[in-house]
């Protein structure tokens, strides 16, 4: 469990001019020494995540004067409690977030990461095909979640319905499905890269790639309390510029993507460092903006009996991103004129 400090914010702006009226011109790292650290939440060991881990891996932090601490926090309904509770101030979560703010936590999604199912259905060598999953058990990782809404989706399109013809199992993570796959407890089981590897070297065959249906959906991105938005815009946005820029070197460097996820997937097995990084590469959008159809989407999937009357515009706000854009940031971190 994360304690809840209560902390008092100073702007990095005040900070600096504190500075300069005392001591003259101050450099970008004693900025970046002075400014509170901001708690950044992940809920899965899973090449989507890399955008976030670049920000400290690259440096980015630094550079853009947030320090970052990235938390890892196993299943998108603790990440969430954490975060409506205020132990984290951002996190990278996808879907998860509709079904929090339906239940009444004040967040709200500020960019989107990885902007389809970013899961693959693996089963046991008995199950040959979806059709042949009724009556089966699936592993999934958080109840209300990206990887439970994927499957809903999957099982929709063939005609099966979940709960009835299909059976969810809730398992936490995404090496507890791979788990329960190995042990029979369950027929099939959602995953991510790089579990998708380990799942092949035990043997489980995979039979859809569901991002390959490219689907829109948010599953994953950045989120914060809209209270922190409102109090720490600066903060918000500086945070927003370093994911920007590590959303570049993740499409474009794969030498600095691989260091972070050898860090943060605490490997160095090029394999599943070389499947993390390909499953994701290019899915990642210059623009992480969040559209209507990705909440859309999760609201479709979603047993909240408010769901049906929400406004997807409730569940995100991209004025972020658009002042960014609209300042030439996005065009000069890319070179553009």
């Amino acid at each position: 469990m994360i304690l809840n400090h209560r902390r008092k914010w100073i702007s990095p702006l005040l900070v600096s001019g504190i500075v300069l009226v005392l001591f003259g011109p101050v450099t970008s790292e004693a900025l970046f020494a002075a400014a509170a650290t901001v708690r950044v939440g992940y809920p899965q060991p899973s090449g989507a995540m890399l955008p976030l881990w670049l920000v400290s891996e690259a440096k980015l932090d630094q550079k853009y004067g947030v320090p970052v601490q990235n938390i890892f926090i196993s299943g998108a309904a603790r990440m969430n409690q954490s975060m409506v509770a205020g132990d984290i101030d951002l996190a990278s979560i996808g879907g998860a977030v509709v079904n929090t703010v339906l239940a009444g936590g004040d967040l709200v999604a500020i960019a989107v990461g990885v902007p389809t199912y970013g899961f693959s259905l693996y089963a046991r060598a008995d199950v040959k095909d979806i059709a042949s999953l009724q009556g089966k058990v699936i592993g999934i990782m958080s109840k209300g979640a990206s990887s439970e809404h994927a499957v809903m989706a999957l099982l929709q399109r063939h005609n099966l319905q979940p709960g009835k013809d299909v059976k969810f199992i809730y398992l936490g993570g995404v090496r507890e499905v791979l788990a329960a796959m190995d042990r029979g407890i369950v027929s099939a089981g959602v995953l991510s890269s790089p579990t998708t590897l380990a799942a092949r070297r035990l043997g489980q065959k995979e039979l859809i790639n569901i991002a390959s249906l490219n689907l829109p959906y948010m599953h994953s991105g950045v989120a914060t309390r809209r209270v922190f938005a409102r109090q720490q815009p600066e903060v918000v946005k500086a945070y927003l510029r370093a994911y920007i820029a590590a959303i570049k070197i993740a499409n474009e460097d794969a030498e600095t993507s691989k260091r972070a996820l050898s860090r943060y997937l605490v490997t160095k097995d090029s394999a599943i460092l070389e499947e993390a990084y390909q499953t994701f590469r290019g899915i990642f959008p210059r623009v992480p903006y969040v559209t209507e159809d990705y909440i859309k989407s999760v609201i479709a999937v979603s047993d909240n009996p408010k769901a049906a009357g929400a406004n997807p515009r409730d569940f995100f706000d991209n004025r972020f991103i658009k002042e960014l854009e609209d300042t030439g940031f996005v065009r000069e971190l890319y070179g553009q004129h």
